[in-house]
């Protein structure tokens, strides 16, 4: 069985285009805009965003709302949603906190605040769609959490009494209440939470808001990289190598690309994820294993695969392996990785055998802003004139749009709901120098695939890792 499913993931991947999916022209409905042209000349502004990733765009949009007669600059080292704004599985969730077990942990104090925060941000994330009539395939689905092994029911079990006990109705089902609503032999039960997750084409919410920033009036340049920030009687001068960006404010948004901001290297981790895409389904196709609710699914392991439908319907299957290089290493030939492709794809027919004979159109993998607290941070440079939020860790469709109002909140001195949480005023615990840091995070990944297989026990290392707030949430 296992020759056979190794063949059939062979034969699946076969003629599967090696680029992303959401940013392929090719794809039908995918009208990539044209590049907004490079920097090549000194410009003056009031705030400059760096990054026209999601939180870059957030940022600029909002500065806007905030105030119309801001003059904003957003410059890009690449093209907008390039990076992982454009490479994610579209689920844009409410939690701030990668989770509520995460954040519980963390700011057990104010997690009630922190979940209020979110899903206020993702209702109005949903009204911006709405109102500027963005096209991103925005559909509230909510989220399945399924178990396929006894150990993970135990602790779906667990997490439903936590919320229940918070006044949260969360749906537990058995194996055959999970299997009515998508069919898979390898489902033991599942968590649904129904409200809290929406699934979106994550490149069309990044184009959509670029064009919501030009049509307020954002100066936007692409493909420009910031080489250095100098300072300035005024401000900060941004320098890339054809021109410059003279600035009162700097809100940044590099993600995985600090660039001249060293000192956020000490607190992120690049690491690789993947995914693969199939072939639109057929009818049959879908009716073989229901998922009429739509909602986006992730399984209970540590090392757990994420998946959801398309408007078109194929499935986004991503997740598992999750790959650090040594040194934090961010290079182009490592979005690609066939032993992983394979793997994935194995998995997806263990998942739905019957798909078998299923194809799948695209692969790709990007790179993820890992911080040792699994969320995001936030902090000033150049006395206070630049804010920078990042670490992410995979979870920043939803919460960078509260990031960017953090940020602005802190550029302007503001005092408030945001910025007087403890989670907003604290950085989470710096990552060794190397070889220390890729000894650390190979052995952690080794640990946590080990807790996996053991019922999910966590081992001396990832117990003491869990005793100084750097334990490992995938």
């Amino acid at each position: 069985m296992v020759e056979n499913i190794g063949t059939e993931a062979s034969r699946a991947l076969e003629g599967a285009r090696p680029r992303v999916f959401w940013l392929d022209p090719d794809v039908p409905g995918h009208d990539v805009p044209e590049p907004a042209p490079p920097l090549t000349e000194d410009v003056h502004t009031n705030l400059a965003v760096v990054g026209a990733g999601y939180t870059g765009l957030w940022t600029a949009l909002l500065a806007k709302e905030r105030d119309p007669e801001r003059d904003v600059v957003l410059i890009e080292a690449r093209t907008t949603g390039w990076a992982a704004s454009g490479r994610n599985g579209g689920f844009c969730a409410a939690s701030l906190t990668h989770g509520f077990e995460n954040g519980e942990q963390r700011w057990p104090e104010e997690i009630d605040e922190l979940e209020r925060q979110g899903a206020a941000n993702l209702d109005a994330i949903e009204e911006t769609v709405r109102r500027y009539d963005i096209d991103c395939e925005f559909e509230r689905t909510g989220e399945t959490l399924v178990a396929t092994a006894p150990w993970q029911v135990r602790d779906l079990e667990e997490a439903a009494a936590a919320l229940r006990e918070r006044g949260l109705d969360t749906p537990l089902w058995d194996a055959e209440g999970t299997r009515d609503r998508i069919d898979s032999p390898t489902y033991l039960g599942a968590l649904h939470e129904p409200d809290g997750v929406a699934m979106l084409h994550p490149a069309k919410l990044a184009w959509g808001l670029r064009a919501v920033c030009e049509r307020l009036g954002v100066r936007i340049f692409e493909n420009s990289p910031v080489r250095d920030i100098v300072r300035t009687p005024l401000g900060l001068r941004l320098q890339t190598g054809t021109g410059s960006v003279h600035a009162s404010k700097v809100a940044w948004g590099g993600g995985a690309f600090p660039g001249p901001l060293r000192r956020l290297k000490h607190y992120l981790a690049p690491v690789y994820d993947y995914a693969l895409m199939t072939e639109p389904l057929t009818d049959e196709q879908r009716d073989s294993i229901g998922w009429k609710g739509r909602e986006g699914v992730s399984d209970a392991a540590h090392f757990f695969h994420y998946y959801r439908l398309t408007a078109d319907n194929r499935i986004l299957w991503g997740g598992y392996d999750i790959v650090h290089h040594y040194g934090g290493r961010v290079r182009p030939e490592y979005e690609q990785r066939p032993e992983t492709f394979h793997k994935l794809a194995e998995h997806f027919l263990e998942t739905f055998p019957q798909l078998r004979g299923i194809r799948f159109s695209h692969t790709w993998g990007g790179v993820i802003d890992t911080c040792s607290r699994f969320s995001v941070f936030f902090g000033d440079a150049y006395d206070g004139r630049l804010a920078y939020a990042a670490g992410y860790t995979g979870l920043g469709v939803g919460a960078t749009r509260f990031g960017a109002q953090v940020l602005l909140d802190r550029l302007d001195g503001l005092d408030t709901e945001r910025t007087r949480l403890r989670m907003v005023r604290e950085k989470p615990l710096p990552f060794p120098p190397e070889p220390v840091r890729s000894i650390g995070i190979e052995l952690t990944l080794r640990a946590t695939a080990s807790a996996d297989r053991n019922e999910g026990r966590r081992n001396l290392w990832l117990r003491g890792l869990d005793s100084v707030g750097m334990g490992f949430d995938s």
